[in-house]
């Protein structure tokens, strides 16, 4: 992956210390890394991922607030309703906890 791809990368060194500490405190939970894992085998609803996790909605929306401030989810709006998918940060999760 180039520098481009990577959302961790500012443009600068103290911009990408924070870009980094913003990633790593959103995979450095294994409540967070559990609503990767269902995003990746998932829906990516509110409902499919608190039925998925065992959370509550509100939860899971509080999880993936912070996924998404740590660049590991990207949320679009579906029929009104928030929708989330995996980024590139996001697929770390395949290498975590293994």
């Amino acid at each position: 992956m180039s520098d481009k791809d990577s959302k961790t990368i500012g443009r600068d060194m103290e911009e990408t210390k924070e870009y980094h500490r913003r990633y790593l405190r959103a995979i450095n939970n294994p409540v967070r890394r559990g609503i990767l894992r269902a995003l990746k085998d998932g829906d990516g609803s509110l409902g499919s991922l608190s039925s998925a996790t065992g959370l509550d909605e509100k939860t899971v929306a509080w999880h993936l607030s912070i996924l998404e401030y740590g660049f590991c989810v990207e949320k679009e709006e579906r029929d009104g309703e928030p929708f989330y998918a995996l980024t590139k940060e996001g697929l770390v999760v395949d290498y975590v906890d293994k």
